[in-house]
């Protein structure tokens, strides 16, 4: 009699019986093996030179001042007016200083700056960890062509881990629903393989890092 098993049959029957199968663990200990060597002490340099190699803008501030007079800086260079603000802690560091910024979603189609806090800082990679638990929400961070994030060095962490673990600490039981990893600007390769940046969100990615 001819054998009519199909190839997609035969291969489901071996799966089965491998299944059936009990076989001791080849790697017991491959769960406790560390994926990555040791993170330096230094994180900050670590995120700063892998952020940098992303394309992204990274500036250590001593304090507040430093801060306001580099962001002051960086407008008059790059003739920035609609810069957008929406989280409390960052509007009264700018409204301190009397920094203008718009505080409000009105003529948001006009924004240039999305200024915001973050979640975490993965040194590892380079990454932003960001929520849409703070006021800034959604879209704060994808839809103005520049994006500058203020970030405390108690944010900084060696890994993904260790960033969903200050979120949890952070939130608890309430986790944000968007939780995203930002690593450098928005790019693409899709057309002609040829680079672009500022695809899908913002062209320019800053970090302005304090101490606390």
């Amino acid at each position: 009699m001819k054998d009519i098993t199909t190839s997609k049959e035969k291969l489901l029957k071996k799966v089965r019986q491998a299944l059936l199968e009990k076989r001791d663990n080849p790697y017991p200990n491959l769960e406790n093996t560390p994926l990555y060597p040791p993170a330096p002490e230094n994180l900050d340099l670590m995120f700063a030179e892998e952020f940098m190699a992303v394309q992204g803008q990274f500036a250590f501030c001593e304090d507040e001042v430093q801060f306001i007079e580099t962001l002051l800086e960086l407008a008059e260079q790059r003739n920035w007016r609609k810069i957008y603000c929406w989280e409390p802690t960052l509007q009264e560091i700018l409204s301190r200083y009397e920094y203008p910024f718009f505080e409000t979603d009105k003529d948001f189609e006009q924004a240039e700056v999305g200024l915001t806090l973050c979640e975490a800082l993965i040194a590892r990679n380079g990454s932003i960890m960001l929520s849409n638990a703070s006021a800034a929400g959604r879209r704060l961070s994808i839809y103005p062509g520049v994006h500058i994030v203020l970030a405390y060095t108690s944010q900084l962490v060696p890994d993904l881990k260790d960033g969903f673990k200050l979120v949890k600490e952070k939130y608890g039981n309430n986790i944000p629903s968007m939780i995203s990893n930002v690593t450098g600007p928005s790019r693409t390769a899709d057309i002609e393989k040829t680079l672009v940046l500022g695809a899908h969100g913002p062209k320019e990615l800053f970090v302005f890092l304090l101490e606390g």
